[in-house]
């Protein structure tokens, strides 16, 4: 029998559906200095919405009321209207999930601090799994320090006593990441060193006023607060470390 060239219903609504465009799914990520105005402003203007809502997450300082304090004070006068979610919380004064709160964002943005706690206890809450949604969703995801390394599949963190260990993120990025990477003594030959030795995978480093941007798990590009500040990529050429400086725009 003859192709009559007549497709059911149910095939051409797939056919509909895999054309669909994807979804930006955008993800900000710097060294340190996150809540900086100029950070906060271009997150603001990456959601492309007039005086966006912007969400803060302080869970890795275990929302630290000075914390809270300073990320509204620096929002003060900009375009955005700030808001936090407290994950120390009390269910009788927490009308909404903490996925209704996220969900109702234009921008994320999570703070630094304590990277291994914080992941421990959105895993425990559920966030983890609220934080992908709205990322699929296409709410911008953004953070500095602890706040960056979340999105990563791992990387160094000093989470735990004594020393830089090595922490797992939440893997929206399909690589390995290190904050503060010339700031503080320690974490540039560190991040070599579990690469060259595949303790952990090839990715990108910032030092602490710069940051990349990623869209759809692609680094798109970079920016930083001035001319000292950078982003790298590290991987292994051959047998050795290739360390490669990012050119950045320079918004400060």
């Amino acid at each position: 029998m003859k192709d009559s060239g007549v497709k059911s219903g149910k095939q051409e609504n797939s056919v509909m559906e895999s054309s669909a465009p994807e979804r930006e799914r955008t993800i900000f990520a710097a060294g340190a200095g996150i809540n900086s105005k100029v950070f906060i402003q271009y997150i603001a203007g990456m959601t492309g919405k007039p005086n966006p809502k912007i969400c803060h997450i302080p869970t890795a300082t275990g929302d630290n009321p000075n914390t809270i304090v300073n990320w509204y004070t620096n929002c003060e006068g900009l375009e955005v209207r700030p808001y936090v979610m407290r994950t120390f919380i009390n269910s009788l004064y927490t009308p909404q999930s903490f996925e209704e709160q996220l969900m109702s964002m234009d921008a994320i943005i999570v703070g630094g601090g304590n990277t291994l706690n914080m992941i421990a206890i959105w895993k425990a809450q559920g966030i983890d799994i609220a934080l992908r949604k709205a990322y699929d969703a296409g709410i911008v995801m953004a953070g500095g320090s602890a706040g960056s390394l979340c999105w990563f599949n791992e990387g160094s963190t000093d989470s735990r006593p004594k020393e830089l260990t090595v922490v797992q993120g939440l893997g929206f990025l399909n690589f390995s990441h290190s904050p503060h990477y010339l700031r503080e003594q320690g974490r540039r030959p560190l991040y070599h060193q579990l690469i060259a030795s595949k303790t952990i995978g090839p990715g990108y480093a910032c030092d602490d006023e710069a940051a990349m941007i990623f869209v759809n798990g692609r680094l798109r590009n970079a920016v930083s607060l001035n001319d000292q500040n950078h982003c790298y990529y590290v991987n292994v050429d051959g047998e050795k470390i290739s360390e490669q400086r990012i050119e950045a725009e320079i918004i400060g």
